[in-house]
């Protein structure tokens, strides 16, 4: 049954509203206190205020008795990398000796290795791998994801991510949004053809991805040494001819115009910003590109934060995600992703709640059905164990999340 009644919360924080919030307004969390969250069929239906009546015969739900737990929106992670073959602990270990990421990328490691073991891997070993970290994110309150491609860098390993991805989306309670990422690295057979690569994916990957309705959106890895602003400005111009969205990883290891380019084109979001320039930022802010921030990667990588306090300060739309990948991020840690985000990129608690509901639904295009407890939305819940939100960064590293439910039904009890 798809019909449950949580009642008598310390705290709804409902995130209110249908679209992503921008600055100041990162700070509204709309709590009510002592209230009630009716889910009808999987939708949420009353959002009450203490003393206001039952609508609906309580016999015909489930009942949650919330008392001293906070209720928030089902968290949403906008940027992962979980369908992939093998790992990469030995790059971990050369990381800590010193190394840098591009580095290690230029002696074969990084995304060009996890591309080898992913074409080897078989459809299914990826279903149950990708099938475990779904389970392992559920837990952590996550409810939907985006997922990318780019392990393969070719046409056949390709389609079987975004293969993959579709299948878990089918029989897994996690919906998984999938994003084509065709451009990730430059693979050793284009090695010195970045620009036919880049043809490539135009001439043969779009049309058949967007025939087959295997993604939403498209993303490329604007970088120094892999691709460059005009490559990525006719990869993404290219993209939307084609319908689909357009995200960008921009402005990560060195100050190229990323989030210029990104303004520019009006995607949807761009992505990591950590050497993101002031005039970038505002042009995000004004366009209304969401910046989507991944401290657990910078945290990983041992970087500098991305300036997250600045793009909240000049009116940006700012979400956070996991980054959840086998080299620069092998974690969807919420516990520290929260904690990451306010004691050391400064955010408030209400920002960072912000950043990871109804904004992170913002960047995959979800804001109007997800990220909120609003009326009409997709029942998608989690309850902590503790009575504020505040408990999120403050119980540092520790998963308070006791239950999370997807589309009105009790997914996970912790």
């Amino acid at each position: 049954m798809n019909n449950l009644i949580i009642k008598n919360t310390a705290q709804i924080v409902t995130c209110s509203g249908f679209k992503g919030k921008c600055g100041k307004e990162m700070s509204n969390l709309h709590v009510i206190e002592n209230g009630t969250v009716i889910v009808t069929e999987g939708i949420i239906s009353h959002v009450l205020h203490s003393g206001q009546e039952m609508p609906v015969n309580e016999q015909d739900y489930n009942i949650i008795d919330a008392t001293g737990k906070a209720l928030l929106p089902g968290f949403v992670d906008p940027h992962t990398h979980f369908v992939f073959g093998g790992y990469r602990e030995e790059e971990f270990s050369w990381r800590m000796r010193g190394e840098s990421y591009m580095e290690i990328m230029n002696r074969g490691g990084g995304i060009v290795n996890t591309t080898r073991a992913t074409r080897e891997a078989t459809e299914e070993e990826l279903m149950e791998v990708g099938s475990q970290r779904l389970d392992a994110m559920m837990q952590l309150g996550i409810t939907t994801i985006e997922g990318k491609s780019g392990y393969g860098l070719e046409k056949d390993t390709e389609l079987k991510q975004l293969c993959v991805m579709r299948r878990l989306n089918e029989i897994h309670p996690m919906d998984i949004i999938p994003t084509f990422m065709g451009a990730h690295a430059i693979p050793a057979e284009w090695k010195g053809k970045e620009d036919q690569f880049i043809d490539f994916n135009i001439r043969e990957m779009f049309p058949l991805v967007a025939k087959e309705k295997l993604a939403e959106a498209v993303d490329i890895f604007c970088e120094k040494g892999v691709f460059t602003i005009e490559q990525s400005r006719r990869y993404l111009t290219a993209a939307r001819k084609h319908g689909f969205l357009l995200k960008i990883h921009a402005d990560e290891i060195v100050q190229l115009g990323g989030a210029e380019l990104a303004a520019e084109l009006h995607c949807l979001s761009a992505d990591h910003l950590l050497q993101a320039s002031d005039e970038g930022i505002r042009a995000m802010a004004k366009t209304g590109v969401v910046a989507t921030l991944l401290p657990l990667t910078a945290f990983s990588l041992r970087e500098e934060y991305a300036h997250g306090r600045k793009m909240i300060d000049e009116g940006c739309m700012v979400a956070l995600a996991t980054d959840l990948n086998p080299g620069s991020s092998f974690t969807a840690s919420v516990p520290l992703l929260f904690a990451l985000a306010c004691i050391y990129m400064k955010f408030s608690p209400e920002e960072a709640v912000t950043a990871f509901t109804i904004n992170s639904a913002a960047a995959i295009n979800r804001a109007d059905r997800i990220g909120s407890i609003d009326v009409g939305k997709q029942g998608d819940l989690v309850l902590l164990q503790f009575p504020s939100y505040k408990f999120l960064p403050y119980h540092v590293g520790m998963n308070i999340v006791e239950t999370v439910i997807k589309r009105g039904r009790v997914v996970v009890k912790n």
